[in-house]
């Protein structure tokens, strides 16, 4: 579908959208929101009350909504408007179940030719996640979390899978954080990566395989019955 000149920003390598300026800050603001839950499922944003909020054009709203979307925060409808997606148990269960499948099937990949610097690039993404973790910004340790098992996932040569991986990380974290019942300890959070650079460093398939999958399986309270018919 071609979409009206001037409203979408540059897209990157991918192929995906890239807010830019005053639509980067409105984008990077909602994430946040719904990350946090404080915008919850099915809470209907108003372009008109947006661009209000953020001192820009309605255009420029549309632009970070459409960024929400490619991420599926948001659901465009129409002339119904937008509304905050979804946040379901079963939604992520099935998304903890493909990113278990990717993950693991992809460090097969990654160890038979791994980079010189993979580790190494491990170990400085966890060395940032300690480091966010310690300033207790929870969403700054997500997205690093994020960036480690993309780059781990890097070295598989499966790029059709990434964009796959990536939603399935992001919706991870958004319903881990946004149904947190009390505060955790983040540098705990932070430190369960060990096991998994350890493995790699090692090239140590079946250590690394089984540190992912222990990983991936308790990242939230409901995590090892997700994968009821494997042991953990």
């Amino acid at each position: 579908m071609n979409e009206p000149h001037g409203l979408i920003g540059r897209r990157n390598g991918a192929g995906k959208r890239v807010a830019t300026g005053k639509s980067a800050a409105a984008f990077t603001s909602l994430k946040r929101e719904i990350m946090l839950g404080e915008l919850a499922a099915g809470h209907a944003l108003v372009e008109l009350d947006l661009a209000m909020r953020f001192g820009c054009s309605q255009g420029t709203v549309r632009e970070a909504l459409l960024q929400l979307q490619d991420e599926g925060l948001v659901q465009r409808n129409g002339y119904r408007g937008t509304q905050v997606s979804d946040c379901t148990l079963e939604e992520a269960v099935e998304l903890f179940r493909i990113r278990q499948s990717i993950e693991c099937r992809g460090i097969v990949h990654v160890l038979r030719h791994p980079s010189r610097t993979l580790t190494a690039d491990l170990k400085a993404l966890q060395e940032a996640m300690v480091e966010a973790a310690k300033a207790g910004d929870e969403l700054e340790l997500a997205s690093i979390d994020r960036e480690f098992h993309s780059r781990i996932f890097a070295d598989a040569k499966l790029g059709a899978l990434d964009p796959i991986l990536r939603r399935c990380l992001l919706h991870n974290h958004r319903f881990k954080i946004s149904r947190s019942a009390e505060a955790r300890d983040l540098v705990q959070t932070a430190q369960r990566h060990e096991p998994i650079v350890a493995a790699i460093e090692a090239r140590d398939l079946a250590a690394a395989s089984a540190a992912l999958f222990h990983h991936i399986a308790t990242i939230v309270d409901f995590g090892p019955n997700v994968f009821p018919d494997q042991i953990q």
